[in-house]
Parts: structure tokens; C-alpha cells; sequence
């Protein structure tokens, strides 16, 4: 069985979290609202699949971080078409060798790149994929840990709900599992 407060310790440990709590399930309806009409740079779609994940696992979690935080362990926005295809991919500090000086990449901004040559099947979207969360595992009691960066709004809507300052220093990650004990 899951224990919680152990969870909620281990998150609250973690170097750069601020805050570390469950969610509740009003709050969790209306992120799950607010997702669904995201929309980026030139009116291209976002399709938080991190985020719908989360949605189905027991136990939501969210901590407050601030940039001592650890970087994800890959990348946490995806440039993909509706087959699946990556058009484009985030770079962090330690991947932007592997881009550099590669001439069929452009750069987005100076942690994002898109494929120029890849082309689009047919609709294309940014993707939030889930990230995995290795600090969580089954010694804690939790199995299926997936992590996810809501949208900004959605941020703004869970700091409010939790009566937290909306601090533009601090920003929200949510963490879900499922209990390692429960099918």
C-alpha cells in the first residue's frame, strides 16, 4: 500500500521543491478543463498527453519548484504530427551538442529546435509527453509514476486554488502513480 505522507516526504526533499501536496478533485476537473483548450505560438494545438496521463492514475501530486530543480530526465515538449512523426524536439543545456552544428535543424528558440525536412501527415501539435519520475518507485509504494508540466494557465489555476502566491520564479509539476499494490 502506498504510503503517502512517505511520498509527499520524498517529494518535499527533493532539492529546488518548494511545496509538495495531493491534489484534490475539483481542482483536477477544472485543469482537465482548462487543458483541453491550450493553444501555442502560430495557433498550433498542444496536447497535454503528460497531463491525461496523470488523469488516470489514483494519487496526483504537485510540487512547487524553483529553478534548483532537477532538469527532466527527457524532453518534457514534442513538435509531432498526428501520426506520431517528431517534427520537432526540446534541447536541454546538456543535449545541445547533438544540435549545434547540425544544418538541418532550425532553431525555435534556444531550447527547442524543429526539422525543417519532416513534414506534417496531416494536423501537427505540440506534445507534452508523460516524463518519467525515477524519485518515485515501487520501494515507496507506487507503481505506473508518470510527471507532466500543466500549462501556464493551468499553473496559475492550482496556485490560486491553493491560495500560493503566483510567484513567476516558481512553477508547478504534477507527479501520479497508482498504488504499487492495487491492479
Amino acid at each position: 500500500m502506498v504510503d503517502k505522507n512517505a511520498v509527499l516526504g520524498t517529494l518535499r526533499s527533493m532539492d529546488g521543491v518548494e511545496k509538495a501536496f495531493l491534489l484534490d478533485q475539483e481542482i483536477l476537473e477544472r485543469l482537465r478543463q482548462e487543458e483541453k483548450g491550450v493553444k501555442a505560438i502560430m495557433d498550433i494545438s498542444v496536447r497535454n498527453d503528460g497531463f491525461n496521463a496523470a488523469l488516470e492514475r489514483e494519487h496526483v501530486a504537485c510540487i512547487i519548484k524553483n529553478t534548483r530543480f532537477r532538469p527532466p530526465p527527457e524532453p518534457t515538449v514534442l513538435l509531432q504530427d498526428d501520426e506520431g512523426t517528431v517534427m520537432g524536439i526540446e534541447v536541454f543545456p546538456h543535449t545541445r551538442g547533438e544540435y549545434d552544428e547540425r544544418e538541418d535543424v532550425f532553431w525555435l528558440s534556444e531550447d527547442f529546435v524543429v526539422f525543417p525536412g519532416v513534414k506534417a501527415a496531416r494536423q501537427e501539435f505540440f506534445v507534452m509527453p508523460p516524463v518519467s519520475f525515477p524519485e518515485l518507485d515501487e520501494s515507496l509504494g507506487c507503481r505506473d509514476v508518470v510527471s507532466c508540466s500543466p500549462s501556464p494557465t493551468s499553473d496559475v489555476m492550482i496556485k490560486e486554488h491553493y491560495g500560493l502566491e503566483d510567484d513567476p520564479r516558481l512553477a508547478s509539476i504534477l507527479v501520479a502513480f497508482n498504488s504499487a499494490d492495487h491492479s
